[in-house]
């Protein structure tokens, strides 16, 4: 049976609730309409911008009956910028939707009926809660610019002058190198021709400590003045480090080999009484505040006595395992990001914790190897990407059979892949799972799962 839509049709529709990944969902005559930039209660317009058999995609142009929980979004930039996608979704309302979204993968994917759910926990800032923010240049009449990426377009930067989403420090750095570029006359790279030379800029802060790190990212060559960029630079004296990195190729990246500039080559953060180190390409949580409620709940979940022996996968720098490593015997961290792993080392001796011991390696390649150098592990915990375990880390972690898997997770679709996999070929049951709001105003929530051997 044909779709009862077409392409670039224009339709009235009634948004019941929204999709995973923060579309409005309405109904024509039963069938499906996915509408970007609608809310639940909304009677909108749309326009269809792709028709498949089941369901079609389209985007909202008029909003002409607002729902009960549509609030006015405080950001000038919205909703053109693409930073964020509910400003105008109240808050209350955002967060009962991610914790459905969990509920929905967990039953659908998973096929637990009754998933052992606990209440989402909201976080503690809606607003300047990142403490990294990546930013794009690009190329105006009037000279570079500075910002983010235009909703729906790879191919336009959209200029910010306040994004609510980070600090009065970082907004006054990005807007300050936007001056910068201009004072310097230097031109932003462009996408399609691949000519130019300013590409993006990363800010870090460590927001309980104060000190704050800059990587400029350029095309091939060094065409600006490095005591210039300093001086600028330095004008704020929370900045501790600054760093260079240079993108030979096409692909709109930062994490990038970096040549520092001046001062430290890593600046500190602070979670939940320990010190970590963090360099340009570590990967540390983006909202430090909710980091410390998401590592006090890995840690009830583990229910270290002391005496374990705990496996740490995809360790990032550390922050887990070491916040673990009080109530446990031993921590055994791997990640592959030999970076990561340099800032890991470096974070326990900060700490002067002596019973961990981390590792570069992938988690699917040398987990036989650990197992076999530090013994079967009781606790493992697993921090992996939004694609989840890989097939080989998944197959040798259920091998080992450990008592208790601590599953923190990005993405609740590849999460209730691996618990379903976890429990029909391993015999794991997942026993707790709870939702946490990392990232108010966009479609990601963090989970942290509790699977038990049987």
């Amino acid at each position: 049976m044909a779709a009862p839509v077409q392409r670039d049709q224009e339709l009235e529709l009634t948004i019941d609730s929204l999709a995973f990944g923060g579309n409005g969902v309405g109904r024509l005559d039963g069938f499906v309409v996915f509408a970007r930039g609608g809310l639940p209660g909304d009677t909108v317009r749309a326009r269809v911008t792709k028709v498949q058999r089941r369901h079609a995609e389209a985007r909202v142009t008029d909003v002409l009956v607002s729902g009960p929980q549509r609030v006015d979004a405080p950001c000038a930039h919205y909703p053109a910028c693409g930073g964020c996608r509910f400003q105008d979704l109240a808050y209350d309302a955002q967060v009962a939707a991610k914790e459905q979204w969990v509920a929905d993968s967990l039953q659908r994917l998973a096929g637990l009926t009754a998933p052992p759910l606990e209440p989402i926990v909201p976080a503690a800032s809606q607003f300047g809660y990142r403490n990294k923010m990546e930013y794009s240049f690009a190329q105006h009449d009037d000279g570079p610019t500075l910002g983010l990426h235009r909703a729906g377009r790879w191919d336009e930067v959209l200029q910010i002058d306040k994004c609510w989403l980070t600090t009065d420090l970082g907004n006054a750095i990005r807007n300050r190198m936007r001056e910068w570029a201009r004072e310097e006359k230097l031109q932003a790279y462009d996408q399609e021709t691949h000519e130019g030379y300013l590409r993006h800029l990363v800010v870090r802060e460590g927001r309980n400590t104060g000190q704050a790190l800059v990587q400029l990212v350029t095309a091939r060559g060094e065409r600006f003045d490095r005591e210039r960029l300093i001086e600028v630079l330095t004008e704020f004296p929370e900045v501790r480090s600054i760093h260079w990195s240079v993108n030979s190729g096409v692909a709109e990246v930062t994490n990038l080999p970096t040549e520092l500039v001046w001062g430290e080559d890593a600046i500190e953060e602070e979670i939940g009484g320990l010190r970590f180190r963090v360099r340009p390409n570590a990967f540390l949580q983006t909202n430090t505040e909710m980091a410390e409620q998401l590592y006090g709940i890995a840690r009830e979940f583990a229910g270290l006595q002391g005496g374990e022996t705990v496996y740490d996968l995809y360790c990032g720098i550390g922050t887990i395992g070491l916040s673990m490593a009080a109530k446990a015997l031993t921590v055994w961290g791997i990640e592959i990001s030999e970076e990561s792993v340099a800032c890991a080392i470096e974070n326990q001796e900060l700490n002067a914790i002596g019973n961990t011991a981390f590792f570069a390696g992938n988690v699917g390649e040398v987990l036989s190897d650990l197992r076999t150098r530090a013994g079967d592990p009781d606790v493992v915990v697993v921090d992996p990407p939004r694609a989840g375990l890989a097939g080989k880390a998944l197959k040798r972690l259920g091998e080992i059979g450990a008592p208790r898997v601590v599953y923190v997770s990005c993405n609740p679709t590849t999460l209730a892949g691996d618990v379903k996999r976890l429990g029909d070929v391993y015999g794991y049951e997942l026993t707790r799972a709870r939702p946490v709001d990392m990232f108010p105003h966009t479609p990601h929530v963090e989970c942290v799962a509790l699977l038990e051997h049987a």
